[in-house]
């Protein structure tokens, strides 16, 4: 028998067999026990996550002696022939080959003629957005009316190409990226299958380079035994593709938020003389600063994405850097990223993003200026300072809770504020609390507060930042944070308006905002005005 490749001995045949689309496998089992079977399947998702095998095996579950059944016996002439690809009621297609009018007009005429050994007849069709739209629109008719004995199902890793009269005729599955722990089991069963000796930092390691695509896991295994033999280390990965290995990468995390520009630009030399791809590099100290974004933000997220060892590193310098200085540091590497990926002197460009990032955690917010004058101002007497040389100021100064900053800066009754003002404290919430969402909601403008009630606004270029805010985790956080503000409970509402433009937004009123009264009325400089005993005095 000759060879077979990883990625095809170890293709899932039955629905139990299909890792990490948990979701997918449910809902078509429940269809098949239900009998409530869709004329057409759209399977969506990235390379190599299961979009033809779960075709495969819909395809037998559908045809199998004993079907439809969510367990097909996989011995019968009808499951084997799918397996081996040779059953003449399942035609597999290939879209970006056979995608001319004429080819799915044959399609099209040979849908009506019955199965030969099945119930079914299965046409599955892969990265169907390679259709010519004429192509398209020959099949639609048939699409939305097919025969009794067909079904359709269509995989692609572009859906946006698809037209939308396509999408609408069928039911939407979207398979997701394999979690890395997931991948790290299946390549050490796989290991112990074949015999192979896999170390669990090789494992990691193919499993991070594979970025949720499993047949990739599979064939970076394949290649590695057989450069490798029957011992497969983290070395041999590193070496074999040419990847910056996780300890690098969380190194070289360590020395950026510690500011040691030194260590940093030794360690960028150290893999350049080894040869590594440093825009792959940059990639991966981004992913990782990501990573540590999302962290900070709700660690159970990632529960499943990141292997043990890297959760560790993660604990330990999350409390490194502060949430705000961290995007800053991701906005300067992440601008070098177009840049070197072109350049031939990638390690300049590297070194000097790394450079540039690093200074930007010696820059101090004017809210934690404020926050420190006023404690300064509450205590005269010095206080000891921790030795921490990781700890910045910003780290230890928390956002004080919204109920509390209104009632120091504001004898208004909070029944009586106006938009503007109530507006002003949310900003000011958010940027401390949620960073990530303050910049859809600067370009705003309040327009009323009535009834419990307040309405923004936003310019007819700004949906985005309208279908950002409405996901309900955004409007849940900032619906409390103006029950915190107003001592009741208050919604949102979003918007558009002709009249508000992103270089010139206006009030309510359809007046511009002076741009020095809304400086002057910003809380954080009347509180600075407040600590220094001083008045803004307008230029002669």
């Amino acid at each position: 028998m000759s060879y077979q490749v990883f990625a095809r001995k170890y293709r899932p045949q039955v629905f139990d067999d299909v890792l990490g689309q948990d979701h997918v496998v449910r809902t078509l089992k429940n269809a098949i026990e239900q009998r409530r079977l869709a004329h057409a399947y759209l399977f969506v998702g990235p390379r190599g996550t299961g979009k033809t095998s779960t075709a495969r095996i819909l395809a037998k579950a559908l045809n199998c002696v004993h079907g439809p059944t969510v367990n097909p016996c996989g011995v019968c002439d009808s499951c084997n022939e799918i397996s081996q690809g040779i059953s003449l009621d399942v035609l597999e297609i290939d879209g970006a080959s056979n995608n001319s009018v004429d080819q799915i007009r044959e399609l099209r005429d040979n849908v009506r003629f019955a199965p030969v050994r099945g119930q079914f007849k299965v046409y599955i069709i892969d990265e169907v957005h390679m259709l010519t739209s004429q192509a398209f629109n020959a099949l639609l008719k048939t699409l939305e009316e097919p025969p009794a004995h067909v079904k359709f199902v269509f995989a692609t890793t572009e859906p946006h190409k698809v037209l939308p009269t396509i999408l609408s005729r069928c039911q939407r599955f979207d398979l997701r990226r394999i979690p890395v722990q997931i991948i790290i089991k299946h390549l050490i069963f796989i290991s112990e299958r074949e015999g192979v000796k896999l170390t669990p930092e090789a494992a990691i390691a193919i499993a991070i380079a594979a970025e949720g695509g499993l047949r990739d896991a599979e064939s970076m295994l394949d290649q590695l035994v057989a450069f490798c033999g029957n011992e497969v280390g983290e070395h041999e990965v590193l070496e074999v593709f040419g990847l910056t290995s996780e300890q690098v990468v969380t190194d070289l995390v360590r020395t950026i938020v510690r500011g040691n520009a030194s260590e940093a630009l030794a360690i960028v030399h150290q893999q350049s003389e080894a040869g590594k791809d440093l825009a792959k590099l940059l990639g991966d100290l981004l992913s990782f600063f990501r990573t540590l974004l999302i962290y900070q933000i709700d660690a159970k997220s990632l529960q499943e994405e990141i292997s043990d060892q890297a959760r560790i590193a993660l604990e330990e310098i999350a409390s490194f850097v502060h949430s705000s200085k961290l995007l800053r540091l991701i906005e300067q590497i992440s601008e070098a990223e177009t840049t070197i990926k072109w350049n031939l002197n990638k390690k300049l460009h590297l070194e000097i993003a790394l450079i540039r990032a690093m200074q930007t955690l010696d820059e101090v917010s004017l809210g934690t200026i404020i926050d420190a004058l006023e404690e300064l101002k509450g205590d005269p007497k010095p206080k000891p300072v921790a030795k921490a040389p990781l700890k910045t100021a910003e780290n230890q100064i928390k956002p004080k809770p919204a109920s509390t900053l209104i009632e120091n800066t504001d004898s208004e009754p909070r029944s009586n504020r106006s938009p503007e003002s109530v507006w002003h404290l949310v900003l000011d919430q958010v940027r401390a609390r949620r960073p990530l969402i303050i910049s859809w909601l600067e370009v705003a403008t309040p327009l009323s507060l009535e009834n419990g009630t307040l309405s923004i606004g936003f310019p007819i270029s700004h949906e985005l930042a309208i279908d950002s805010l409405s996901q309900p985790n955004n409007r849940k956080f900032i619906e409390e944070l103006l029950g915190e503000i107003l001592a009741s409970p208050c919604k949102i509402e979003f918007e558009q308006r002709e009249d508000l433009r992103p270089a010139e937004v206006k009030s309510a009123g359809s007046q511009q905002v002076d741009p020095m009264e809304e400086f002057k009325n910003d809380p954080r400089i009347q509180k600075a005005l407040e600590i220094f005993k001083a008045e803004i005095q307008s230029e002669a």
